[in-house]
């Protein structure tokens, strides 16, 4: 008996659900094929618990004006705090407010990097205009490379992380005014 026999000979077993078999020919030749069913699990996913989280509904306004969902509870866009009255009165006299203006967050776990290759200019710098579908960054996660758009239209006014430096859900990435 040839390789090209038991071959065939174990495809005509899977074919008929045959589990076992033996052969003993006249010249001495024993063979004994038997098959176990491979039961196959899926891999085991590692997940986390799931805390949903509610948010009350917004308050109403006297002014009329609700806060957009971008400024009120998407996290990848927050909006800084506003600062008490006597601040902002301070701060008009004294020009810009520092940290005025929304921020691009990140929206996974992995390593930020301002530019597609060492060798690449970076994405964005200090003073780029960027609209919503601007590429400002690429953050890996898993060897996979995944670029991270704007989200909102303005200039980038401040860049929050350093090149090759891990992020987390949430990590403030630029500062756009």
């Amino acid at each position: 008996m040839d390789l090209k026999q038991i071959k065939e000979l174990m495809a005509a077993m899977g074919r008929a659900g045959i589990k076992k078999v033996s052969i003993k020919e006249k010249s001495g030749f024993e063979i004994l094929l038997e098959s176990h069913e491979e039961i196959v699990h899926p891999p085991a996913m590692a997940t986390a618990p799931f805390h949903p989280s509610y948010s009350p509904a917004p308050a109403y306004h006297p002014t009329g004006h609700l806060p957009s969902f971008a400024e009120s509870q998407h996290p990848r866009f927050t909006t800084m705090p506003s600062q008490e009255k006597s601040e902002s009165a301070t701060s008009k006299e004294g020009g810009e407010k520092a940290g005025a203006g929304q921020y691009i967050t990140s929206p996974m776990v992995g390593t930020f990097y301002s530019a597609a290759s060492p060798d690449d200019p970076v994405f964005v710098k200090v003073g780029d205009v960027v609209r919503e579908d601007t590429i400002v960054c690429i953050i890996e996660a898993m060897k996979v490379m995944n670029e991270v758009k704007a989200g909102v239209s303005g200039v980038i006014a401040e860049i929050c992380v350093e090149n090759a430096h891990p992020v987390e859900f949430g990590t403030k990435l630029f500062r756009i005014e």
